[in-house]
């Protein structure tokens, strides 16, 4: 896979490598895949994503997160990884008289597939699953190619439970992987120096242990 020299600096600095071997990743695709491209739906997901570009350090809301990533949509692009082409946010399908929206569509030219993402602001719930399985099936009857692969689909979460995720996509004919992802890992400006750091708090656990010793004597 021969990466830009862009993507491969974000995914150095994201640490995606050690996430790569070290994360466990919950999905699907062994079951819902043709082998090869279990393969290679695995490699392109993470267990976890960096959105600290986006440098939000508070609670917001489901629609406000997507559109901080769309008005960023390099910096999402180089996360994600290498093959992904941008589609839309709140992509329209439509069943009789009803209309749904996904998050955020794309294409990724390795897999040669749509891929959908919905974002969640709230821990994991097994509904999620169920959800992004309508979708997928409604993206393979009116929107997949004919020469395309079938649409995988990518739920991210701020956290989640990995057992309940295991047994929400067994029901699941479509392949869906779950991640988690963190917003930011810096220190807010107005509460440096507010609180210690983890050197000044293992000092100070260092001297609590210390002085309770000495107390004892």
């Amino acid at each position: 896979m021969a990466w830009s020299r862009a993507v491969l600096i974000n995914q150095i600095k994201a640490d995606a490598y050690k996430r790569q071997l070290l994360d466990k990743k919950l999905h699907n695709f062994d079951r819902t895949l043709p082998a090869h491209l279990s393969e290679q739906a695995n490699e392109a997901l993470k267990s976890e994503y960096n959105l600290d570009f986006l440098g939000i350090t508070k609670p917001i809301l489901e629609r406000e997160l997507e559109n901080r990533l769309v008005e960023k949509i390099r910096d999402l692009l180089l996360e994600l990884g290498y093959g992904f082409s941008f589609i839309g946010n709140q992509y329209k399908l439509k069943l009789n008289n009803k209309e749904y929206a996904i998050d955020l569509l794309f294409y990724n030219r390795i897999l040669k597939c749509l891929v959908a993402i919905e974002l969640k602001t709230v821990e994991f719930e097994p509904e999620f699953a169920g959800k992004m399985n309508f979708y997928l099936e409604l993206l393979d009857a009116q929107e997949k190619l004919p020469d395309d692969n079938p649409s995988i689909g990518i739920i991210l979460c701020p956290e989640k439970d990995n057992l309940e995720v295991e047994f929400a996509l067994r029901p699941s004919n479509k392949p869906i992987g779950v991640s988690e992802y963190n917003l930011t890992k810096k220190l807010p400006k107005k509460l440096i120096g507010k609180i210690p750091t983890s050197d000044e708090l293992k000092q100070m656990l260092t001297k609590a242990i210390r002085n309770a010793g000495d107390s004892d004597k």
